[in-house]
């Protein structure tokens, strides 16, 4: 379980393709992972295989690639990157699980006094279960819905702490991003698909 919270940035040092397996070597600012721990990388919840000083080593199964944009990515990509929340941390963003609904798309954006406003066409399943006030993770970083100014897209705002602090700061319209929509929300939805009321 993750915050939506990015306590760092790291950077792709090297890709591996074994089969339908990707292997991902990140260099970030960690000095005491262990193996098997939980990463969200670029939101995305990945497993510690190996590490060492300031370095560690994820892979990324088939059913992982088929559902975000990995597969795409290259050395020297910079990522988000949250290590799993601990009991009795602050949950300074919303519940996030790194399980990566789909792929959205960067449609537009513009300054709005010092921040930066994003349209994002999101999958259906992120649109079902997305509320104006509400939450979504965006390349693993917890965002409040401003608007729903279309059916299937997303309205966020970007304060200036978060652009320097994130890679969220770099996109531009066209850019394909993980998005993860609110857990609650995916769970009522079930819920109510389970006794037919929707």
């Amino acid at each position: 379980m993750f915050t939506g919270i990015v306590t760092a940035c790291g950077r792709v040092a090297k890709v591996e393709r074994n089969g339908e397996r990707l292997g991902l070597t990140i260099e970030a600012p960690f000095d005491d992972l262990v193996d098997g721990e939980s990463v969200a990388v670029g939101g995305v919840c990945l497993t510690v295989v190996e590490h060492g000083a300031r370095w560690f080593r994820v892979e990324a199964v088939v059913t992982t690639l088929g559902r975000t944009c990995i597969a795409e990515w290259a050395e020297g990509r910079r990522v988000n990157l949250e290590r799993a929340m601990a009991v009795g941390d602050r949950l300074g963003g919303h519940l996030v699980q790194g399980h990566v609904d789909g792929v959205g798309r960067v449609r537009g954006m513009h300054s709005q006094g010092d921040a930066v406003v994003l349209d994002i066409a999101v999958p259906d399943e992120v649109a079902e279960t997305t509320t104006a006030h509400g939450s979504v993770t965006v390349d693993g970083v917890s965002l409040t819905v401003g608007a729903i100014p279309e059916p299937g897209v997303v309205q966020v705002s970007l304060i200036p702490y978060t652009r320097a602090h994130t890679t969220l700061g770099a996109l531009t319209p066209g850019d394909r991003v993980h998005v993860e929509a609110d857990v609650i929300g995916k769970y009522v939805r079930q819920l109510l698909k389970a006794r037919g009321t929707i």
